[in-house]
């Protein structure tokens, strides 16, 4: 008995709300067909009448229509409900006639046709005719045009809404769970709409089968009273004129407060408040309104025939209203200057919060408007995924955590460009035919294709935009061929690598050390007590900007820690660190035999540019006569296009003091080149020369 009652607890008792519902739409559809009394009738129709007017006050006191999400479903469960109603009540009328006790429905025909006789039932069978077309022809019929136009313009905006969230989320603006339920909820205000646009179809139509049920209540009735029941023309006309008056009305008042809600709830789409709050804000905005109306309004009072007993009560409490929202303006505005010369401390901070300076983005990606398709996620959002898988590659390879990377449409663009910036300014830019692939000429091809001819934006090699049908020739004569997403992609990779140093800020740098504390907390400690945070912050840059990974972050502290102690010059703490990652290094640059083919510095020459050495802020120069500087550069040129015909990597051996020199008296005319010293190659790596850099003569 005790496992009954349980299992009646809970499936019945669980949640009886939903059984409660079930059972009432069944109910409901069931009274179309079978017979109800009158008695039950009055009861229902009370209830119709209150659930459509809570319908309406719910609506009213609703911030957002997402609030009230199953207003589409309510509106045809009221729907079938009231047709029900008004089918049942036919029913009885046409069966009872003049014995038909329904008080609802006498009730509401007493009160519209009010004296008795043929006067009455005209004048209220007028006022029906009136409420049944302002129904059907002004707010059915503008609230299902404004549905349409809504749930149109909301579909429309869901991209460019998801997108400001997609970016807002690459900036670091949102977290991850705040920009999901964003996009939930532009989700759900697109189907709301887009449900209201057909849950207005059941509204107009309800309004339809009223005027035909009314039509089919006084004809029938006619026929009904005077053929069967005989009655005379006189009793059948005041008897179902009466009735299908007053059945009308009972069905039609709950269908206009539907009709009404329902353009009310999608009339405020942009609201933020209550219906009331918002009257009461925007009507109490200007006092002068106020006073211009009350000076027409007395105006209009003293010419003849109109009502001044009416118009001039009027006019003085517009004037009462008008002087009251006056002094309120005037206070507030006091209180503003008040507040804004309570000192000058008080002042520059009431100035920051007026016009505070936003944070430019670590990295931006910014699209031309014919490039969004490339980040809609109706359309598969490649390139956001890409993004993503960037970032992580990029802490894998290279040891730097990237940024949320924002991507914005900007209309000054052309709308198949797009560039990168990095803290709001341009690094790169580059132009995508949509519908067309890049094939590129790694160097080699003599095969012509057709097509337009242009650069690869990532690393300016020559290309072609060709059309699908072309790719696999292209691909067969030796061209790499890549779609937009991947062009994109690339160009970011290779900002990234390019731009390292610029993207490490300290804020990135504090995160990689407390990421690490919790393995290694003695190790950061340990740093952290010798060199500040910029300071290592200038270690890592000078790393990245020569394409060292600063992965092996504990490598790098435990070596800064130990000759910090020494000095704390950054180019000699990452000569330092170089040496402590040199077998990561030269794996970098070794062939599978661990061997690296490298070009050295002639002695002589190398020293040099050793005695050359300036220090600088910026760190270590190689300040060599300009003769010599032109006969340098042409020596390292001439070297470094033999290696490449070889096929060969350019790199270059030297001592540890020359390395920085000859790095940096290289870096402006061959930026990429690297520049290894000799403590650096470990001790399983071989080294093979292929070339020895010497000046002419």
């Amino acid at each position: 008995m005790s496992d009954t009652k349980r299992l009646f607890r809970e499936t019945f008792m669980t949640n009886p709300s939903d059984y409660a519902v079930a059972i009432g739409v069944v109910a409901v559809v069931l009274m179309i067909i079978i017979p109800v009394p009158t008695v039950i009738l009055d009861v229902l129709m009370s209830v119709n009448l209150a659930l459509s007017l809570l319908i309406v006050l719910i609506v009213l006191y609703t911030r957002k229509a997402i609030e009230f999400s199953i207003f589409p479903t309510m509106i045809l469960v009221t729907t079938v409900f009231g047709l029900a109603l008004n089918i049942s009540s036919t029913r009885l009328i046409l069966l009872k006639g003049q014995k038909f006790d329904g008080r609802i429905i006498k009730a509401f025909s007493t009160f519209v046709t009010g004296s008795t006789g043929t006067e009455g039932l005209v004048i209220g069978f007028i006022i029906f005719i009136v409420i049944i077309a302002v129904q059907a022809i002004v707010i059915t019929k503008g609230a299902t045009r404004i549905a349409e136009v809504a749930a149109r313009f909301t579909l429309d905006g869901m991209q460019v809404k998801q997108m400001a969230i997609e970016s807002e989320y690459n900036s670091g603006a949102l977290s991850e769970e705040e920009a999901k339920l964003r996009k939930e909820e532009v989700q759900k205000e697109v189907d709301f709409y887009g449900q209201m646009d057909g849950a207005s179809k059941f509204v107009s139509g309800n309004v339809t089968v009223g005027i035909f049920i009314s039509v089919i209540n006084l004809i029938g009735g006619f026929v009904v009273g005077m053929v069967i029941h005989k009655e005379s023309f006189q009793a059948a006309l005041v008897t179902y004129t009466n009735l299908t008056i007053g059945d009308g009305l009972v069905s039609q008042l709950p269908a206009l407060l539907i009709s009404t809600a329902t353009g009310i709830i999608v009339t405020r789409a942009n609201s933020q408040g209550t219906f009331g709050s918002d009257v009461t804000k925007q009507f109490t905005q200007n006092a002068r309104i106020y006073w211009i109306g009350s000076v027409v309004i007395a105006a209009l009072a003293l010419l003849p025939g109109f009502p001044w007993y009416v118009l001039l009560p009027m006019a003085g409490a517009m004037a009462f209203l008008a002087y009251r929202l006056s002094k309120k303006q005037l206070l507030e505005s006091d209180k503003a200057v008040a507040k804004g010369t309570q000192g000058a401390g008080k002042k520059a901070e009431a100035q920051q919060e007026l016009s505070p300076v936003v944070p430019l983005d670590p990295i931006s990606l910014e699209l031309g408007y014919g490039l969004i398709p490339l980040v809609d996620k109706d359309k598969g959002a490649e390139l956001l995924d890409r993004v993503t898988r960037i970032r992580k590659e990029s802490a894998l390879d290279m040891g730097l955590v990237v940024p949320r990377i924002r991507i914005i449409d900007n209309m000054r663009l052309e709308p198949s460009e797009y560039c990168f910036k990095i803290r709001g300014v341009e690094v790169g830019r580059g132009v995508i035919r949509l519908g067309f692939y890049l094939a590129i000429n790694p160097g080699g091809v003599t095969e012509e294709v057709p097509g337009e001819r242009t650069k690869d934006p990532a690393f300016g090699l020559p290309a072609v935009w060709i059309a699908e049908d072309v790719r696999d020739r292209a691909e067969r004569a030796g061209f790499t061929v890549v779609d937009a997403p991947s062009i994109v992609a690339t160009h970011l990779t290779e900002i990234i690598k390019r731009y390292a140093q610029e993207i490490l800020g300290r804020q990135e740098v504090q995160g990689m050390l407390e990421a690490l504390r919790k393995d290694y907390p003695a190790v950061v400690d340990d740093a952290q007590k010798h060199l500040s945070l910029g300071e290592m912050q200038k270690v890592f840059q000078l790393l990245l900007r020569e394409q060292v990974s600063i992965r092996n972050l504990v490598a790098i502290l435990e070596t800064l820690a130990d000759y910090s102690a020494v000095t704390k010059d950054s180019s000699f703490l990452a000569e330092k660190a170089r040496q402590a990652l040199g077998r990561q290094i030269c794996l970098q640059y070794a062939d599978q035999d661990k061997v690296l083919k490298a070009l050295t510095v002639e002695p002589s020459l190398e020293q040099k540019i050793i005695d050359s050495r300036v220090d600088t802020p910026a760190g270590p120069l190689a300040a060599l006569e300009p003769a010599i500087q032109r006969q340098w550069i042409k020596a390292l040129t001439l070297a470094v296009s033999a290696v490449q015909k070889q096929g060969l990597f350019p790199l270059i051996l030297c001592s540890e003091a020359a390395r920085a020199l000859v790095k940096s008296s290289t870096e402006r005319e061959i930026p990429d080149l690297v520049v290894i010293s000799v403590p650096e190659i470990a001790s399983d790596v071989q080294v093979e020369a292929v070339g020895e850099i010497r000046l002419e003569g």
